[in-house]
């Protein structure tokens, strides 16, 4: 079974088809830049130029920055705002004239890890953790997914945990990894409190350089890196749309 994922993101749109089997790429990645402004009809396009390039004939999942239920979008992350409220699931089957899935991007990343990945048959709680411009998460309690959680909007000291801990804030602060590592332990620790999970994956693109900041995390519940990296998001729309849409 095989089904073509997509990953839509603030700079960039890629997809490829995906062996629902093994979780591998069935072609090359192919990429496209996000249009901007980031409208429901643009993005649109470009999704349908992406089922085009790949001349898919299936179904499609669509990993979208937002919350999402039902196929509409109740927030907007580095998007346009005319996103909110829309029901982009209806809009991209209409243009691309197939079945297409729309989910939370750190949804899909968190469902691939867990199938194929650093999750993999890890029983109890597992939460995803991606850190990027801003922090992504996902909670599975025995592999199975809890929907829409944005615990990057978590009150650290005050603010959000993602304008403390994000990979953009540790850019933007200029911090060293072993200063930042202190602020993400922190937000850890809080989300142990809560949730006293299993296991903890850190995904988004600063994960390939885990060696830097994994190793001074302060923590009880261990942490692992994501090992599918920036090809998860794709992987797990795919996944998700295989599931649901009954493909």
């Amino acid at each position: 079974m095989d089904v073509l994922g997509i990953d839509i993101g603030g700079s960039g749109i890629k997809g490829a088809p995906v062996s629902l089997a093994s979780g591998e790429f069935l072609a090359e990645r192919h990429r496209i830049e996000t249009p901007q402004p980031a409208t429901p009809d643009a993005v649109a396009q470009v999704v349908n130029n992406l089922v085009q390039h790949f001349a898919w004939q299936g179904a499609v999942g669509c990993t979208f920055p937002a919350v999402i239920k039902r196929g509409v979008s109740y927030t907007a992350a580095n998007v346009d705002e005319s996103w909110i409220g829309f029901n982009g699931e209806q809009l991209l089957s209409e243009v691309c004239q197939r079945p297409v899935l729309l989910l939370n991007d750190a949804d899909a990343a968190g469902l691939a890890e867990v199938r194929y990945g650093a999750g993999k048959d890890q029983q109890g709680m597992v939460i995803m953790i991606t850190l990027g411009t801003g922090i992504g998460s996902a909670i599975f309690v025995n592999g199975v997914l809890v929907p829409n959680t944005e615990f990057g909007h978590l009150k650290i000291r005050g603010k959000d945990a993602e304008d403390r801990a994000s990979d953009r804030a540790r850019k933007e602060k200029e911090w060293s990894f072993r200063k930042w590592s202190a602020r993400l332990s922190e937000y850890l620790q809080e989300m142990e409190a809560l949730f006293w999970p299993d296991l903890f994956i850190i995904g988004g693109g600063v994960s390939k350089k885990h060696e830097k900041f994994l190793p001074l995390l302060t923590c009880r519940t261990p942490v692992v890196p994501a090992q599918l990296q920036n090809d998860a998001g794709i992987v797990g729309a795919a996944l998700a749309a295989g599931a649901l849409l009954r493909v």
